[in-house]
């Protein structure tokens, strides 16, 4: 199961998957209600690690438990988002590719046409922040010659993004693990791009459960690259499951963290319940980060 064939396919189930009986116990305390929300957080999920449960329904259940925002959305799913008083913190588009982006040339064009077309559709639908990948690694394109590339590349892109008024975030994924060859791994090579871009409205999407895996030391990370970053994924190292105490992150800590750096955006919930109910997974995550 990985995100892009979940987004293609939101009918795709996520199928069973066995729990440690401490998660059991989790489980049933998540199931009560959340309460107040203390609001120094503002909380999105993404779609991709919910596709088993109709949207409509998804959208009931995200603004019962005090979410703002379904993310990794398109722009077909926008008006049932907007019905539910929700909005997408990140859009993205069917044809996304975390391998063929903007690090390498002969990509350009097409997804220069895809992305000028889907910030308009963000600007249509009131949105704010689309999601762009920088590709993988070739022969070919070292870090320094990737940087170059994902700049001449996304130069018109984020020149009308300026002009819309739209913010463009590049993730940062590991490649350990779950993507093999991305070249946006690691925070520095995406500062440094950030820095070569230039643009207020070019940041980095800080997924923690992949900088996790790729550097550690993540509360140092985001309060020396806090200028940097657009917005926050989390998920649990090892596993990419629950955020609870099953996993070695301190989530609460990191939230304090962030928040502490005056950060007003996003934060997303993009773990793999494991639960058997996912919505008592999704209403725990929601809970341990709002701090």
């Amino acid at each position: 199961m990985n995100r892009r064939d979940a987004i293609k396919n939101t009918a795709l189930g996520l199928g069973a998957v066995s729990t440690l009986s401490s998660c059991n116990t989790t489980q049933t305390a998540a199931t009560t209600s959340l309460g107040k929300l203390n609001n120094n957080i503002n909380h999105s999920v993404c779609r991709w690690c919910y596709s088993s449960i109709p949207l409509e329904a998804f959208c009931e259940a995200a603004q019962e438990i005090g979410i703002k925002s379904i993310e990794l959305t398109t722009p077909d799913e926008w008006e049932i988002l907007k019905k539910h008083n929700l909005t997408c913190a990140i859009g993205t588009h069917k044809k996304a590719s975390l391998t063929k982006g903007f690090n390498n040339p002969k990509y350009h064009e097409e997804l220069e046409m895809t992305y000028l077309n889907l910030i308009d559709q963000a600007v249509a639908h009131g949105m704010q922040t689309i999601i762009v990948f920088s590709g993988n690694r070739t022969s070919a394109i070292n870090d320094e010659q990737g940087i170059e590339n994902c700049a001449t590349g996304l130069d018109k892109v984020i020149k009308y993004a300026e002009k819309k008024n739209i913010n463009v975030v590049m993730e940062l994924l590991n490649s350990k693990i779950d993507h093999k060859g991305y070249q946006c791994d690691k925070t520095p090579w995406g500062a440094a791009l950030v820095d070569k871009i230039g643009s207020p409205n070019f940041k980095l999407l800080y997924d923690i459960y992949h900088m996790q895996i790729m550097e550690g030391d993540i509360i140092a990370t985001i309060r020396k690259y806090k200028d940097y970053i657009g917005h926050y994924h989390t998920g649990g190292v090892p596993g990419r499951n629950e955020i609870n105490l099953n996993q070695e992150l301190n989530y609460p800590a990191i939230m304090r963290a962030i928040v502490e750096t005056g950060y007003g955006g996003y934060v997303a919930q993009e773990f793999i319940p494991t639960y058997e109910d996912k919505l008592a997974a999704l209403r725990e995550g929601i809970r341990i980060c709002d701090v």
